[in-house]
């Protein structure tokens, strides 16, 4: 066995690009610790202290720098120090501008992507950055751990983590969609066979939906000869790829299986619907209500300026929407939450500016003195948020593309009255709550501002029912059953 641990043994390792705390230097020069938030965090929690699990995660801020230089740290979470410009050209130049773009469809193919010398160069930094996970997992990793390491941002580490710990335990989860094969070979074929095989170094690999699972499937076997996709038989049993030398056979060489696995990540219901009624949020209502104005109904969105999320059409839908239906006018105000996301990149900067632009020209030319139809916030604050949420009559989320959605499923969790929700169908909460959503296209301007349309004058008692059930699918695997079911899974092996 390769790279015998030197540290500490742990028994259940996670590894992720943020970790669940991040630093900050004061003015004094002290150090302040804020813990994260999401579905991983809630998850790690629910494992139980005496397992004891250790989290190995990025250094991304300064402030977490110098906490790593300081061996300032939490219990149960490891901080790597990876060199500035390596992260930069990982991150930004192959996570977020490659496999982001790639996995979301988001290329204008008549331009982009060109992969040249700069695309290999950024390529190294990627492995790079790999291969110091992988390694700080190999070197605290006990005898036969569980390994769970998360996203696209380490899809080369489980290939990596097998070949210095080949007794480990190794699971991989795709927050994101997976792209159709035709689109994943856009890639150069030396690189999709890499990105395919450092997956397959996993014992099992995690999905959100079956769709971006079995895409995944017919992926590997299209860039790599020697693997072959299981799929059951009438959906019952295991969905697995063989590969290595012989694959599907005895003969010819050692074979390997990677299983396949779902887990519909669903909302944290306990946690959102305290946090919904503490005074802060109740302080953020009482501003947002005087923002909308009495006896007028709301449409919320709550994203980030994330190209996939689609939010410069929802605003073309909702000018439609007043365009087509005047009797809406002076009666309806769009909340329309948009964070800025990855202003580092030109890109993002640009799509937050049309956004900007947008919703300002349909206020312009709809709005009156006592009428403001849109209700842009563009700066994170999570209570208001919520505050938004339990005072939606509908949601729109109508992402291009979308591994989950996890708004999509808060705001039923949360609605004080019940909204409608406009969901896309190509969010991945499509394949659990389609049946009580009002289902669009999301590149159709026209349907969605008719689904717009009728979720404003569906019943209110028909909106309650559908609530209600949107709520039951949308909790249906909280973050620690989530979190858990993988973790148990794995180690059976």
């Amino acid at each position: 066995m390769a790279a015998i641990a030197t540290e500490r043994a742990f028994e259940v390792l996670v590894a992720s690009n943020r970790g669940p705390v991040s630093y900050a230097v004061r003015e004094d020069g002290s150090l302040d610790a804020h813990r994260g938030g999401g579905g991983l965090v809630s998850g790690l929690s629910a494992i139980g202290p005496e397992i004891q699990p250790l989290w190995v995660c990025a250094a991304l801020s300064d402030g977490d720098r110098e906490a790593v230089r300081r061996t300032v740290s939490e219990p149960g979470v490891r901080m790597l120090d990876i060199d500035a410009h390596v992260h930069f050209d990982a991150y930004n130049g192959i996570a977020n501008s490659v496999l982001w773009f790639l996995h979301h469809m988001l290329y204008q193919t008549p331009l982009e992507p060109v992969f040249d010398a700069e695309f290999r160069r950024q390529w190294g930094a990627y492995e790079s950055y790999n291969r110091a996970f992988a390694e700080a997992l190999a070197a605290q990793a006990a005898e036969g751990a569980a390994v769970l390491v998360q996203d696209y941002h380490l899809a080369l580490t489980p290939g990596m983590l097998r070949e210095l710990r080949p007794d480990l335990r190794i699971g991989h989860f795709s927050h994101t969609p997976w792209a159709p094969p035709e689109y994943f070979r856009m890639l150069p074929d030396d690189i999709a066979e890499q990105l395919v095989r450092g997956m397959l170094g996993a014992d099992r690999l995690g999905f959100l939906t079956w769709r971006w699972a079995s895409t995944f499937m017919k992926c590997a076997e299209g860039v790599a000869d020697d693997v072959r996709a299981v799929f059951p038989p009438g959906g019952e049993g295991r969905s697995l790829l063989e590969h290595g030398a012989g694959a599907g056979h005895t003969e010819g060489g050692l074979r390997r299986e990677t299983d396949i696995s779902v887990y519909g990540l669903g909302a944290d219901a306990d946690f959102l619907r305290r946090r919904a009624h503490e005074p802060d949020v109740a302080d953020r209502m009482a501003v947002l209500r005087e923002q909308v104005g009495p006896g007028r109904k709301a449409i919320v969105r709550v994203d980030r300026t994330e190209l996939s999320k689609n939010i410069v059409r929802g605003l073309l839908a909702y000018r439609t929407l007043l365009e087509e239906h005047p009797e809406w006018r002076g009666h309806v105000v769009h909340l329309a939450f948009a964070y800025p996301s990855r202003q580092d990149l030109a890109v993002y900067r640009d799509y937050t500016a049309e956004v900007q632009r947008l919703a300002d020209e349909i206020n312009a030319v709809f709005g009156t003195p006592d009428w403001t139809p849109v209700v842009l916030h563009v700066k994170d604050d999570f209570a208001r948020s919520l505050a938004a949420y339990r005072m939606a009559d509908v949601a729109l989320v109508n992402p291009v593309r979308d591994g989950m959605n996890l708004v999509a499923k808060e705001i039923p969790v949360v609605s004080d009255d019940g909204c409608a929700l406009v969901l896309s169908r190509e969010a991945g909460a499509y394949e659990e709550l389609h049946e009580d959503a009002l289902p669009v296209n999301p590149y159709d301007v026209t349907a969605t501002a008719d689904a717009l349309h009728r979720a404003l004058t569906m019943p209110a008692g028909e909106r309650a029912e559908r609530t209600k059930r949107l709520a039951a699918g949308a909790t249906a695997m909280g973050p620690r059953k989530w979190f858990l079911a993988q973790l148990e899974a794995l180690r059976a092996g």
